[in-house]
């Protein structure tokens, strides 16, 4: 399975492309060196990792997201629950909730997403 996780400044990174894109590299390379000091071949690099992950492509010259801000956190959520609980989810959740209570709320949203579970 692809590495789904991203370091704090490549989030940040990876926030600004999917709040703009369709963007052009040489817009990007202007706000990463506003943003966070970067050199164009800084910005090229990071792009280039995240590419290689399947996050992001560059295609003459405009950068685009090949996976959307949600299916990459649903993909590290799901390597999450793999790698730390075998892929339980129910594991996942007794040990969330060992020490966060759940708001009547959220076990209500949740009994609605296991019964559209069910229905599928």
């Amino acid at each position: 399975m692809e590495e789904f996780s991203l370091g704090t400044i490549e989030g940040r990174f990876a926030d600004i492309i999917w709040e703009k894109e369709p963007i052009s590299m040489n817009e990007l390379i202007k706000i990463c060196e506003k943003e966070f000091g970067w050199k164009r071949t800084t910005t090229y690099t990071v792009l280039k990792r995240l590419s290689q992950k399947g996050v992001f492509q560059n295609e003459s010259g405009t950068v685009t997201s090949m996976l959307s801000k949600q299916d990459f956190y649903a993909c590290q959520s799901e390597q999450y629950v793999e790698n730390s609980f075998g892929g339980s989810l129910p594991g996942f959740l007794a040990a969330f909730t060992r020490r966060k209570k759940l708001s009547k709320a959220d076990i209500e949203n949740l009994k609605k997403i296991i019964e559209s579970c069910d229905e599928n």
